[in-house]
């Protein structure tokens, strides 16, 4: 085939081509050539020859049938679009021509003009109503560019903002497929925002009347639906829901937030969301106060009734009041002891629980009060968790605690009021991080501040007195349990030995099991309470202890020997005294220790000893009481050293 199609010249000629096919054939030449002339090879030649240009022919004939179908495909599609453009033009020239044949009839009298206004009215209104068939039929088809001709087109009749409407409309058809219809809603904006500013000259407020639509219709809707339900039934879940759904949407208005919507879109969106929610936020706090109160009374009775308790009454009022202050001055107590067997009635879990529903309420508190609003909706909360935490739980466990510690003068006393203590302060520091963490930054700015802070300093001073009281009467109730070992277990022989030179033990009985005692009580204390108290109810008891051993020795008298016992009992008072930390403490059973001294020196070292550093400061009744004590005082000799 590439030899024959080499064979062809421009100009075709017939004659030249076979003579050029023959000179090339061998055996085709003159009979006077270097070759025979061989007639069979040259017939041959032409057969094979004509059979090549048959199927040369044939492809040549399919490529050019090809080519005018493409040609009269092509043909066809230019003609419909010139067809369409000038379709197009004859809309834009109609529509030019009947606008301005509209202006024109609005001048026109009625009564001379009517047949031919109603005419121009009606060629107005159809054709405004088949542009607007043309732009839904090529939204459907996605043609962005004819949507902006018809648009355009559209824009200058009245019918402009239906177009706008069929816009929004189509835009939504099949845009919430998905769970979330607040996600479905900002992809819709997302998406609409993209391609707005193609069509429409106007796009800011195009895509505003979107997100109106959007948020009037589907997502107020879908609010209605699901808050409605359980706004009658179930408070929880209600309050539950509108938060969630209240912060969905906020969150939906940040989003469209970066769009161009127009002057003012924080007023625009915001005025959506209160068109939403306005009937459900305007009660919002009276439900949410009528829950926390419901909530909070069960969560108690719940652990009351898990512990069989039956609440007593606590008692407001003239007598109870009176009851307090008497209390207060005198540290008596007041009614009948109650054996609370060891329970504290105060519950971490009771407490966490209380304050995780608070909590909750403060951030629902937060984003759904209105900000005028917030700092007194924050304090009625506050007072509902004061009222249920410290008054109905704390409060009533110290009063328990308290009428739970029995009298001083009790033997074998079990003091459980130092439980109470370490669970308050336990329950006072959740308390005040609550305070501090979800209550100050919503009244931080407001005169409601300096009453919150007043009615919590009130709450705490009121029961830090109590708990003040409950100590005292505790510390008490130590004493006189080591005042009922001492009674028991001190025998006057302990320091009169009948036998002075049999004497074998190095400290008596009683001391061993008071220093046993005091140790246990110092360890309870110590876990009981932390910083600076600590400090301040181990001193207390330091003194009392200290106290306690100095009169109790006051009531033997000693020999020799028995003042040696009586200093070894004073140093394991002291070597208990260290555990306190407590330097006032421990400087007080030195001094004691000092002065038991006075039972054993000779009666020629007496003054000697009592002008020592730790004694010379002391008061002379104060050395002579001690000085009396010694079995010989009354020797004349020993009285003339002292004198």
């Amino acid at each position: 085939m590439a030899t024959t199609a080499e064979l062809f010249e421009e100009p075709f000629v017939a004659d030249e081509y076979i003579e050029r096919l023959v000179w090339r054939t061998p055996g085709g030449g003159s009979r006077g050539g270097p070759e025979a002339f061989d007639p069979k090879r040259l017939l041959e030649e032409f057969v094979n020859h004509i059979q090549e240009l048959q199927i040369m022919d044939e492809r040549i004939q399919r490529k050019v049938e090809k080519l005018e179908q493409q040609c009269q495909k092509e043909a066809k599609e230019f003609a419909k679009k010139v067809q369409e453009l000038q379709k197009s033009n004859q809309i834009k020239e109609a529509a030019d021509i009947i606008q301005k044949l509209h202006l024109i009839a609005q001048e026109l009298p009625f009564d001379r003009f009517s047949e031919v206004k109603s005419k121009i009215a009606s060629k107005y209104h159809d054709l405004e109503c088949q542009l607007i068939q043309e732009f839904t039929s090529a939204q459907r088809r996605g043609e962005i560019s004819r949507m902006r001709e018809v648009a355009a087109v559209l824009l200058h009749f009245k019918g402009y903002s239906h177009c706008v409407d069929v816009y929004i409309k189509q835009c939504q058809e099949g845009a919430y497929l998905r769970s979330d219809i607040f996600e479905d809603a900002a992809i819709l904006c997302q998406r609409v925002n993209k391609q707005v500013g193609d069509i429409f000259s106007n796009p800011e407020t195009v895509l505003a009347k979107l997100i109106q639509n959007v948020f009037e219709i589907k997502l107020q809707s879908f609010v209605k639906d699901q808050l409605e339900e359980c706004r009658k039934s179930d408070a929880e879940q209600y309050l539950k829901s509108l938060y969630d759904l209240y912060t969905r949407t906020t969150n939906l208005s940040s989003k469209l937030m970066e769009f161009n919507l127009g002057t003012d879109k924080q007023t625009f969106l915001s005025k959506l969301i209160k068109s939403i929610f306005i009937s459900y936020l305007e009660n919002y706090i009276e439900v949410e106060t009528g829950y926390l109160k419901s909530r909070s009374a069960m969560i108690l009775q719940r652990y009351y009734d898990s512990k069989n308790h039956q609440k007593r009454s606590i008692g407001t009022g003239g007598i109870q009041d009176l009851k307090e202050r008497i209390r207060q001055r005198t540290n008596l107590p007041l009614g009948p002891s109650i054996d609370t067997h060891g329970e504290t009635f105060l519950s971490q879990e009771v407490v966490v629980n209380l304050l995780q529903e608070t909590k909750q309420a403060f951030e629902r508190c937060h984003r759904l009060s209105d900000p005028s609003d917030l700092p007194r909706n924050a304090f009625r909360i506050f007072t509902i968790l004061v009222e249920f935490l410290c008054i109905e739980h704390i409060d009533y466990a110290l009063e328990t605690g308290l009428a739970g510690i029995p009298s001083s003068d009790s033997r074998n006393a079990n003091l459980y009021f130092l439980d109470v203590v370490q669970q308050a302060n336990t329950i006072f520091h959740l308390f005040d991080k609550q305070f501090n963490d979800h209550l100050m930054p919503l009244i931080s700015s407001s005169p409601k501040l300096s009453e919150c802070l007043q009615k919590k300093k009130e709450i705490i001073e009121q029961m830090e007195m109590k708990l003040d009281t409950g100590i005292d009467r505790t510390l008490n109730c130590m004493i006189g349990q080591m005042k009922h070992i001492l009674a028991a277990e001190q025998k006057k022989t302990d320091f009169k030995p009948e036998d002075e030179n049999n004497v074998l033990i190095q400290y008596t009985n009683a001391c061993v099991k008071v220093c046993a005692y005091v140790r246990k009580q110092v360890e309870k204390i110590k876990n009981s309470m932390d910083g600076k108290n600590v400090d301040t109810v181990l001193m207390e008891l330091g003194v009392r202890f200290h106290r306690l051993i100095y009169e109790h020795l006051q009531q033997y008298s000693y020999s020799c020997m028995g003042g040696m016992l009586a200093i070894c009992d004073v140093a394991e008072y002291r070597k208990c005294a260290k555990d306190f930390k407590i330097p006032l403490v421990l400087h007080l059973f030195d001094t004691l220790h000092a002065l038991c001294n006075l039972l054993v020196v000779a009666p020629d070292n007496l003054k000697q000893v009592c002008s020592g550093e730790q004694l010379a400061n002391l008061d002379k009744n104060i050395l002579h009481s001690f000085v009396q004590l010694r079995a010989d005082y009354r020797s004349a000799r020993l009285a003339r050293h002292f004198s």
